[in-house]
């Protein structure tokens, strides 16, 4: 009895947490901040239920992984009140390291005003750029994933690369501390992890995350679920992952800039001439 009462206050907190959520973007929406950010498409199916919800139900019932799963809706709240020009400082306090990560980058709202879903190399035009501060090599992402990198800036737009691009890898991670490999768009509607050890222990329905390894997309941005798997080449896994992101409906973005990435890469120069 004591055990079913635990996991009762746990999916009852779950989803007073959802619901406080769906409150403070309905206010935002009401007031004209953010509205483009986060209620874009909200029931698509809630984020393919939830993020995955096939890998974590058990995990829900046995209390396992829902402090997790909170700090990650923390996290994307705290990033699209940030996009929204609200301040996130006393809601930063109790979210500890991921706040410094959410520091590091710089979140502007942007609209889609041309999108290609159906050639080898798509792109986005967004209505964002150099007089907004949007530079090249910034990420592009929604609630539901990586949507593209930007290219090229003029004064009131920016080119996007979309991430439907064969010209496109991204380093993902599977799981909360799983191992990172190369994602790349698969030529219709999913993508492709390739390049795992054989020994990595994995589940189907496993979430995929952005690794953090690079200096355009923050780590721990959910793009989708391990579908399938099979052996390449002998030697290594891939798998087929089922995306968040319907790239078939983008209207509103974030564009994402890292302010610490010339640090980092005029470090990496300095090491490179030595």
């Amino acid at each position: 009895m004591a055990s079913r009462q635990k996991i009762f206050n746990s999916l009852y907190s779950l989803t007073i947490f959802i619901i406080m959520e769906i409150v403070a973007l309905n206010i935002m929406y009401r007031s004209g901040n953010g509205q483009e950010f986060f209620l874009t498409k909200f029931s698509q199916p809630f984020v393919k239920a939830f993020w995955g919800l096939s890998q974590g139900i058990g995990d829900y019932f046995s209390l396992k992984g829902i402090n997790e799963d909170l700090a990650k809706e923390n996290f994307a709240l705290l990033t699209a009140l940030t996009a929204a020009g609200v301040d996130t400082t006393a809601a930063r306090e109790g979210v500890g390291a991921q706040s410094a990560i959410i520091e590091k980058f710089r979140y502007t709202r942007a609209s889609v005003v041309k999108i290609s879903t159906n050639k080898h190399h798509n792109y986005l035009i967004l209505d964002k750029g150099a007089r907004d501060s949007i530079t090249a090599r910034s990420g592009v992402i929604t609630p539901f994933g990586v949507v593209g990198i930007i290219d090229t800036v003029s004064n009131g737009y920016a080119f996007a690369r979309s991430f439907q691009n064969h010209n496109f890898n991204l380093s993902v991670r599977i799981g909360k501390e799983g191992t990172t490999g190369p994602l790349s768009w698969n030529g219709k509607s999913g993508a492709v992890l390739r390049d795992i050890s054989l020994h990595f222990p994995f589940r189907i329905g496993d979430t995929v995350y952005t690794s953090g390894l690079s200096t355009i997309f923050p780590p721990d941005i959910p793009l989708g679920i391990i579908k399938e798997d099979r052996i390449s080449n002998g030697s290594t896994r891939e798998f087929d992952v089922d995306l968040f992101q319907d790239y078939s409906s983008i209207r509103f973005v974030t564009v994402v800039s890292n302010t610490e990435r010339e640090e980092i890469l005029d470090l990496e120069r300095k090491e490179a001439g030595r």
